[in-house]
């Protein structure tokens, strides 16, 4: 069964930006006029406005500034029309977007928003609009004017967050091309444990000064988040990362509080097995005994060939639980989701504007939060975190993991949670928090949450040895400072090691002398033997270690046994338990030989092929051997470490190279006075020519952090450049 047409109605391209009325400038030049802009040493904008929505209007006026081409394509993407840039390799993906959001909510949203939302909104369309105005050199891929409902097209204000319930882009395109056959489901990836966030909360009880302090560590694409501060006479003032295209903080500090999410994998949206019968333009589904007529709705897909669009039309089908998006054991699969709401971006401009954990909390109910747990601290010397806040109630007698009937009502929601009844610590008696993207019964060592009291959807998360390591770190200190928590979330272990690599020399230690395979590995093995399973810069150790571990990933995932989230920690452990000698001996011995081959000699420093580059702000960056680099003594979060770092070769490159892993990182400390250090992977621009594009690469690679400039007094001791929007 195809649910497609596809109509060859063509459309010249047109790249020229709409222009704005003679009223729009105007408003845009009265508003600007209310803006100062205050670009740092660092480049970093701090925004001073009249209103809040000046501050709006002024932040993304800087962002453009500093990437107008990821402001663009973060709406792209959201708006499901990336195959007008790309072409038809991106129509699926873009189907993908399309069926779960539809743009005439986030405009129906609009027309009821609260006044003071609207305005907001106004402004962030109109500092766009205005950059692209007084920059008219700048041309768009492909949205010439943004509007104000963009922002609606988002949940919690995680731009990429998309809840599927496991149903991949795959598998909707081979469903919406007939293709059923094709229709495979992948468990989530062994290598996604890479990604992340670290968020830490310390009590005044652990603090040197008696005040809390917070770790902020979001695990990131590079340059994904720019440091931003914003500033209103209405209230606001507040410091932090921002996703291209927002117009709030998503993790920072005010005054009063700060707030680190960490992705978590809570069940926010199910799969539902639908008995739907019929022919292709009569279809009926089932529900308790009853038929009703399944809903076709067009998506036509935009996509770009040579020089002209071309329309594809999609027959997509919807159920009560949500959209048809694939094809599994004879039935068809819809999802019930919540990926678009406007809760979502009330309570994450509300929460920028929060003087402590009671008014936080009150936030929190708003329900908004879809697919991030929150780190929290405030100058009273609270410390909290919930995971999640937005989760449906079920019926606990089912596996939510897998797809539950569709044509009974037992299996639908029976309302959200209260937030009082989800998985949360408040003031911990150990005095700290972590997440890492980890089960929450870990989050405070001995005082965590107990697993046996929620439902097992609310945290179906697994350990992972991030969050082993944090708890290590953060229980073993009682006097933290800034300096001292910097470097608590710097610690360089790789606790996976310290399961693996007794199993591999354990596994050399049954050869005989005599074996060829002794020979070989014996130098290497004595090497390993010595290493205290850290990083370091000059670390033949690591080298050998990491790439040998690459090697396992594929085994490791193969004795996955849980239904749920994968649990790192535990099949590791399986895996070094059961792995026989060749599992563990073959592949360091593929190690070596690679290594031999690439540069002659296992001998290879970590420091030496492990490199940082930034020479060109492309989205698909050309990395290259021959182009200055610089060593990185990190590695990816995958193995346990805090800071994470992961790099890859790439097609003509012996080296590794960073693409993701910590991006932005503050540390602040919550007293009479805030104070904070931050520290940005590479810096605050986009543009080469830029002293702002390179300017904290060295101390990334360092870990050497820089003063936060949150009050103005300090603020003005450290002005680069002060000037209006379109000046």
């Amino acid at each position: 069964m195809k649910f497609f047409l596809l109509l060859f109605v063509c459309f010249p391209i047109i790249s020229s930006a709409q222009k704005l009325s003679t009223a729009e400038i105007t408003r845009c030049k009265m508003q600007a006029a209310n803006v100062t802009i205050y670009r740092d040493n660092y480049g970093v904008p701090h925004i001073y406005g009249k209103s809040d929505a000046d501050a709006v209007f002024g932040l993304l006026y800087a962002q453009c500034e500093d990437d107008f081409k990821r402001v663009e394509l973060n709406y792209i993407e959201k708006l499901g029309r990336l195959a007008e840039v790309n072409g038809e390799t991106s129509l699926y993906s873009d189907l993908y977007i399309r069926l779960l959001i539809d743009s005439s909510d986030a405009i129906a949203d609009y027309k009821i928003a609260p006044l003071w939302l609207q305005k907001l909104l106004v402004a962030y369309a109109d500092g766009i609009n205005y950059f692209l105005y007084k920059n008219p050199s700048i041309k768009p891929a492909l949205l010439t004017r943004f509007q104000p409902w963009f922002p609606l097209l988002w949940t919690d204000g995680s731009i990429g967050a998309i809840s599927t319930g496991g149903v991949t882009e795959e598998e909707v395109k081979n469903l919406y091309t007939g293709n059923r056959t094709a229709s495979t489901y992948n468990p989530k990836k062994f290598e996604e444990i890479s990604t992340g966030s670290n968020g830490f909360a310390i009590s005044p009880k652990k603090s040197a000064s008696g005040n809390a302090l917070l770790y902020i560590n979001p695990h990131v694409t590079f340059y994904f988040r720019p440091e931003v501060h914003m500033v209103s006479e209405e209230g606001l003032n507040v410091y932090g990362a921002v996703t291209w295209g927002q117009f709030f903080i998503y993790q920072g500090f005010n005054e009063y509080c700060g707030w680190m999410h960490t992705s978590n994998n809570v069940d926010v949206a199910d799969m539902y097995a639908e008995k739907i019968t019929g022919n292709k333009n009569d279809l009926e589904y089932l529900y308790d005994n009853k038929k009703s007529k399944v809903e076709h709705k067009n998506i036509a897909l935009r996509f770009k060939k040579g020089d002209v669009f071309q329309t594809k039309n999609i027959a997509a089908l919807y159920t009560q639980h949500g959209p048809v998006m694939t094809f599994r054991n004879e039935s068809y699969i819809t999802v019930k989701s919540s990926n678009r709401m406007m809760n979502g971006l009330i309570q994450s401009w509300q929460r920028t504007k929060t003087k402590g954990l009671a008014d936080y909390t009150q936030t929190m109910e708003l329900k908004g939060n879809t697919s991030n747990s929150t780190v929290f601290a405030d100058n009273k010397g609270n410390i909290a975190y919930w995971h999640g806040d937005y989760i449906p109630v079920r019926n606990t007698k089912y596996n939510w993991s897998k797809p539950v009937d569709g044509s009974i009502s037992e299996t639908d929601w029976k309302g959200i949670h209260a937030l009082k009844d989800i998985v949360q610590m408040i003031n911990p008696i150990t005095g700290f928090i972590q997440n890492c993207n980890s089960t929450p019964y870990t989050v405070s060592g001995a005082s965590s949450p107990i697993k046996n009291n929620y439902p097992k959807y609310m945290a179906p998360d697994g350990e992972n040895f991030r969050g082993i390591n944090a708890v290590k770190v953060l229980q073993n200190e009682n006097a933290f400072t800034i300096e001292k928590l910097i470097t608590a979330g710097y610690d360089k272990n790789l606790a996976a090691f310290e399961v693996l690599m007794p199993a591999l020399i354990n596994a050399f230690e049954k050869i005989t002398p005599t074996d060829s395979l002794y020979t070989l590995l014996k130098e290497p093995i004595t090497l390993l033997k010595k290493w205290d399973y850290h990083v370091a810069e000059n670390s033949v150790a690591t080298t050998l270690a990491v790439e040998w571990a690459q090697r396992l990933t594929t085994a490791i995932r193969k004795v996955y046994v849980d239904e749920d989230e994968p649990d790192q920690v535990a099949t590791t452990r399986q895996f070094a338990a059961t792995a026989n000698s060749t599992d563990l001996l073959l592949p360091l011995v593929k190690t070596i030989d690679a290594l031999k081959q690439k540069y002659g000699t296992w001998v290879v420093e970590w420091g030496s092929i492990n490199r940082y580059q930034r020479i060109s702000n492309d989205m698909n960056q050309a990395y290259n051997d021959a182009g200055k680099s610089y060593p990185v003594p990190f590695a990816s979060a995958l193995w346990g470490m805090l800071p994470s770092y992961n790099s890859r070769y790439f097609e003509g490159t012996n080296n590794r190279y960073g693409v993701s892993g910590n991006s932005f990182v503050c540390v602040v400390e919550f007293g009479k006075k805030v104070k904070a250090k931050s520290l940005l992977a590479g810096g605050n621009s986009g543009d080469p020519s830029s002293p702002h594009f390179t300017d904290q690469l060295l101390m990334y690679t360092q870990g050497k952090f820089k003063d936060v400039l949150f009050y103005k007094e300090d603020v003005l001791k450290h002005v680069e450049r002060k000037y209006k929007p379109g000046e």
